[in-house]
Parts: C-alpha cells; structure tokens; sequence
C-alpha cells in the first residue's frame, strides 16, 4: 500500500479469493480425526446447512457457527489455522483469478482489504501471506483466559456490515467509493458489491440484483466446486479436549 492510496481493494474471501469456506476447514481441523469428529462434523454442517434451506438470514446463521465453538482455547483455533492453511495452501487452496486481481491492487499502491464473515484464526495466515492491509471480520466473544464464549463481540461481518465497514475505510483513508473495488460471490455481498463503483462479481451465485445494475459489472470465474471438509489425517492441534457441539438452534 502507498502511503496515501488513491484506491481501495475489498475482497470477500470464501469461495472468492479461496476456493473453500474456511471455517468448515478449520473447524474440521480443530475438531480431529475419527469417527466421532466425523459425526460432529456431519452434525454442525446439518444444522447450518438446514438453517440455509429454512431461509435463516446468513447473519443469524453465522453466528450458529461460533455457538458451535463455545469452550474452545482461541489460541488452539489459531494453531489448527494455522496448521490448516499450511496443509491447504499447496492444493490450490488460493482462487487464481482472483488472487491474481489482488496482486494487482497492492502492486498499484492500493489499500487492499479482507472483508469476510470468518474469524482471524482462519484469515491471518492468508492475510500475511497475500500482503493485505486489513482484515475486517466477525470477532467472536473471548473470555479474559482466551475461551470463547459462543457468542459475538460485535455484529457478524456480513451483509449490510460489510458494505458499512468499507464505507468507513474509504471515509478514512479519503478515497473515493467511485474509484474502489470489490469483489465478492454470494447473495449477502450485495451491499458490499454496491458499496463501490467497480463491483466485481466472482461465480454465478445466486444473485438476485436486476441485469440492469449487474450488466455493468465486472465479472472473473468462480472456483470449482470442492468436496465438504473432512476430519484430518493427522492428530488435532489442541492438546485440550474440544467441545461437543452445541444442540442450540439459530
């Protein structure tokens, strides 16, 4: 990044810049190998995914998501990210078409941004690695000796607060919206897209903007479809045991 930008950068990060959904990945990670992560697993992707059917709002959905993490260390989650992203990384884990727009960005002096619903365990290791400036995302609730709570300090960094949380960055960093970018894949990332002048839509998600305001925007090859994440081959990272999924429903 210059020192003064001229432009901002916001890239969504899964199934955009990743060709994944990196909590599934972590979670799979943190939780181990075996039958019984394998039915944890299968049991917290149910629930979610039903909650998807059911019409949830993706916010109240991903909240459900850290419920399923109250109990567990934050510093074990980082490890099992970090060890996550190590193991992804040379399977193609980064989205080319996509990654290769960002290295454009930071290569210009833009300010280049991660805007994303995750949490810094699953976000860090990529943020170092692809050089962005900032990371905005959802933080859960961490009690003062590091659990979490199951809860949320904040709103979850979708929808509408992703689009409020670049509007507050281009405001301060003086940049003008008009000459900044997102880029982004699924239906929440409405705002986001609308919040600057080149939206950038990745894959054919569902999308349910007019054609008339879609036909001007730009448009890059999503990733290929993925296999759901699956309990590791290798030990856990935490050396505690992990929590058992909470039953609490959205």
């Amino acid at each position: 990044m210059s020192i003064a930008p001229a432009r901002a950068a916001f890239f969504d990060v899964d199934e955009t810049l990743i060709t994944c959904k990196s909590m599934a990945c972590v979670l799979a990670r943190y939780w181990g190998r075996g039958d019984v992560a394998a039915r944890r697993l299968a049991t917290a992707r149910a629930s979610l995914q039903r909650q998807i059917r059911d019409g949830v709002p993706r916010e109240q959905v991903n909240r459900s998501f850290f419920r399923f993490l109250a109990g567990s260390h934050l510093d074990d989650l980082e490890t099992s990210g970090r060890e996550w992203y190590e193991r992804a990384r040379a399977g193609g884990l980064l989205h080319t078409p996509v990654h290769e727009a960002l290295r454009r960005h930071r290569d210009a002096g833009d300010l280049v941004v991660l805007v994303s619903g995750a949490f810094s365990a699953c976000l860090d290791p990529l943020a170092r690695e692809v050089g962005a400036d900032l990371v905005v995302c959802t933080v859960p609730e961490v009690t003062s000796q590091g659990v979490l709570t199951g809860e949320l300090s904040g709103p979850p960094m979708i929808g509408e607060a992703k689009a409020e949380a670049a509007v507050r960055i281009m405001k301060a960093f003086g940049v003008a919206a008009e000459e900044c970018y997102a880029y982004a894949d699924d239906e929440s990332d409405l705002p986001l897209l609308r919040s600057v002048g080149h939206p950038v839509l990745v894959g054919d998600g569902p999308i349910s903007a007019p054609l008339s305001e879609t036909a001007s925007w730009s448009w890059l090859p999503g990733p290929a479809p993925v296999a759901p994440p699956v309990a590791p081959a290798g030990p856990p990272a935490s050396a505690r045991p992990a929590p058992a999924p909470a039953p609490r429903a959205a």
